[in-house]
């Protein structure tokens, strides 16, 4: 079967590989019928997520058709359209009976305190053959999956996988009240599902930020006010739209490859902060300094730090952060000290998905919400590599990629 194989840094191809079985009674192996690419995928070929193990097939979100099941799968038939959840749980352990799927005891074979297991991931994470393939192995497939409603569509549904679920569980994390004033740092898919998010949950403005006019363009159509980091200061500009005051709750939808402004009329950086993102991307991605001119083609960021900077010093006092954009567990890097002074709350973590996925599926069915629209091209698989060059590049109109066997 065609799959997207992780050989190193910038080095990733569309490879035949064997087709996968059965190996736990609680598996299922699915017919993937749409899968796409996801910026954490980018944090693995970039080198600012490390530890990828050569072999590993990429993606992590996905759905398809139940083509065979072990004994345990018991709530599944063959032939069912199911939705994958990226990160993977048990479904008994404490961690999973109260919600935290992502936080399983059993999931990741690294043990209980590894932390989350999901597809196609380094080798911290399981690792796990993800679903950028034609086939794949679902683990905990009793759990881990979700059927399909009948009115719900593969598109719609691929979004359901991951994303918005991720956007969901920020605008949870940060507490949005009715009337809330948030803000959302980074308008890819995940930062547009927050904003969707943030509104669903009765926020009574949304500030976007970031520097892409086609999704700032996005954003706005999805109903937030937004902020060109390249064209003006953002705290400044928060501080005027608030009165003052800053938003009260603030959504880190970036992570490590973050960048900061580079063009004037916004605030030039001075040679010492410069010198200080460089440090912090050392520190947070060792590897990409050993493959610089591989990482390079697939346009790491320049200021892991910068969406965390700019969401403590923005934020109302006594406001909280939800942090669901991706960071290494080598970035070690937070403004602590202007949070503490400003007594903010600070949550962060991988998603639950499945705790998400049945209630968005309602929300979806219902026709409250179309996913598919943050969808912006549609590719087969042969063409992946490509489609992660336009995508790594950011070029206009290049959001959120669905791939087709």
């Amino acid at each position: 079967m065609k799959a997207v194989v992780y050989h190193d840094i910038g080095d990733i191809r569309l490879e035949d590989v064997p087709e996968p079985k059965i190996e736990d009674s609680n598996d299922a192996v699915v017919r993937i019928t749409g899968s796409a690419i996801c910026g954490t995928d980018l944090h693995m070929v970039r080198g600012t997520m490390p530890g990828m193990e050569p072999g590993t097939i990429l993606g992590h979100e996905g759905v398809g058709i139940v083509e065979d099941k072990g004994r345990n799968v018991r709530n599944f038939d063959v032939g069912d359209r199911v939705v994958i959840g990226s990160t993977i749980g048990c479904g008994y352990c404490s961690y999973c009976r109260a919600g935290y799927f992502s936080q399983c005891d059993n999931a990741n074979p690294n043990g209980p305190q590894a932390g989350t297991a999901f597809f196609g991931g380094p080798k911290a994470t399981g690792s796990f053959h993800g679903l950028q393939a034609e086939m794949a192995r679902v683990p905990f497939a009793n759990v881990g999956m979700v059927k399909i409603a009948d009115s719900v569509t593969d598109e719609q549904a691929l979004m359901l996988s991951d994303i918005f679920p991720t956007g969901y569980f920020g605008a949870d994390l940060a507490h949005i009240h009715p009337g809330s004033t948030v803000s959302v740092f980074g308008c890819g898919p995940v930062g547009q599902f927050a904003i969707i998010s943030s509104l669903l949950m009765g926020a009574g403005r949304v500030l976007a930020v970031d520097c892409i006019d086609s999704r700032l363009q996005k954003a706005r159509e999805n109903g937030a006010e937004t902020i060109n980091f390249e064209e003006e200061d953002v705290v400044e500009a928060i501080q005027e739209l608030t009165g003052g005051i800053g938003t009260d709750r603030a959504i880190d939808a970036v992570g490590i490859d973050a960048i900061h402004p580079h063009s004037a009329p916004a605030v030039a950086l001075s040679p010492q902060e410069i010198e200080e993102f460089d440090l912090e991307l050392q520190w947070a991605a060792p590897e990409l300094l050993s493959h610089k001119d591989q990482a390079q083609r697939w346009q790491p960021g320049d200021a892991p730090s910068q969406a965390l900077q700019w969401a403590v010093q923005s934020v109302a006092k006594r406001g909280s952060i939800a942090v669901i954009g991706v960071y290494p567990e080598s970035m070690r890097f937070f403004p602590l000290g202007k949070a503490m002074m400003k007594n903010l709350t600070i949550r962060s973590g991988n998603c639950n998905h499945r705790k998400y996925i049945p209630t968005l599926m309602q929300i979806v069915s219902a026709g409250s919400i179309k996913p598919e629209r943050v969808i912006t091209q549609q590719q087969p698989i042969v063409s992946a590599i490509d489609a992660y060059r336009m995508f790594a590049e950011k070029k206009a109109g290049w959001m959120k990629i669905e791939l087709r066997p």
